[in-house]
């Protein structure tokens, strides 16, 4: 039997090459179709409008939930009248009608002036009224050495209510008093109401508060 022959160098590099190129051939050939990747939606935080700023009005009443306007937390004149006791209570209303006073003035004075601009106006509204004790203030009361028939009867005069406040500075003085008294014709009249004015003077380190003549 005679040996089969050995392939020559020459036809082995032409079979490489072939393969070769067939295997390229064949990668290179399509699938089939892809379809595209598709492109992902923005978040949607990014593309959502700014909610509208809620600002609320002053004038508005109460909705149907119940929530009360601004406006509607304050109080109206009928309520503040309503927190003070009816004309011609007595005595027993007049702490209303003080702390009414006290609400609607905050204090802004040190107590111990306030007390001392208190003793002195009530003082000095009771002789002003009933003519009692003017001689006192000869520097308020020009008529001090004259008879002066009283505006209002002593028997019946009550001052109901007084705080002492600043007036635009801290050496004036302003004390809002409330009072009730029956006049010459018999009349009686409850929550009067009187300011009387007082300058402060300060001699030798000591404060000093004057009564000053009503407008």
């Amino acid at each position: 039997m005679s040996p089969r022959p050995t392939p020559s160098p020459r036809l082995l590099m032409l079979s490489t090459v072939v393969l070769a190129l067939a295997g390229t051939a064949l990668l290179c050939l399509p699938h089939g179709r892809q379809s595209p990747t598709p492109v992902a939606a923005p978040p949607a935080a990014a593309v959502t409008a700014r909610p509208p700023i809620f600002v609320p009005s002053t004038d508005r009443t109460p909705t149907a939930d119940g929530a009360a306007s601004p406006t509607s937390e304050a109080p109206t004149p009928s309520a503040v009248e309503s927190a003070l006791p009816p004309h011609g209570e007595g005595a027993a209303g007049d702490r209303a009608v003080q702390r009414n006073l006290e609400t609607a003035w905050p204090a802004d004075l040190p107590a111990p002036d306030e007390r001392e601009l208190l003793s002195a106006s009530r003082a000095l509204l009771r002789a002003d009224a009933t003519g009692a004790g003017r001689t006192r203030w000869p520097g308020v009361f020009r008529d001090t050495g004259q008879a002066v028939a009283p505006a209002f009867a002593t028997t019946g005069f009550r001052i109901q209510a007084a705080i002492a406040r600043r007036d635009g500075s801290p050496n004036r003085a302003v004390v809002h008093l409330v009072w009730a008294g029956t006049d010459r014709g018999g009349t009686f009249t409850d929550r009067r109401i009187t300011d009387w004015p007082f300058t402060r003077t300060i001699k030798k380190g000591t404060a000093t508060w004057t009564p000053l003549p009503r407008i």
